[in-house]
């Protein structure tokens, strides 16, 4: 559960953490990622799809997903999506990690972009076995 301090009657949030423990970094700008569409893979109780996992696209894994219902590689301008191409960085729904790993079409994975949200649907050892950084 996050929990939410107040210093003065402000409303702070709780520094973001990886799934190594340190602070939660930048996953992608451009394009633009996260739930929050801040470049981050945050997360609160408001995104139920647990977009917590950054990657590295790759075909394999943007073909998995098409055809499994979530086309990530066309646009659509309408939500202001660019459409994903192998190599852009993408904060990427945990579960959906968790079941193109068990296809066996997992994408890398960016641990210190990578939101410790993630372990709740990931195992560590499973990301790491994923990553592209330390």
């Amino acid at each position: 559960m996050i929990r939410i301090a107040t210093t003065n009657g402000v409303v702070k949030q709780p520094k973001a953490k990886n799934v190594l423990g340190g602070k939660l970094a930048t996953c992608s700008t451009t394009p633009m990622t996260g739930f929050f569409r801040d470049g981050c893979c945050n997360t609160g109780p408001e995104d139920v799809g647990s977009h917590t996992v950054c990657v590295v696209m790759t075909a394999e894994f943007l073909a998995f997903s098409k055809a499994a219902g979530n086309d990530l590689s066309t646009p659509n301008l309408q939500w202001g999506f660019p459409g994903l191409q192998p190599g852009d960085r993408w904060c990427l729904c945990a579960p959906r990690w968790q079941e193109a790993l068990d296809a066996g079409a997992a994408p890398k994975v960016v641990l210190a972009a990578t939101h410790e949200g993630a372990l709740a649907f990931c195992e560590l050892e499973d990301l790491k076995a994923h990553a592209v950084d330390g």
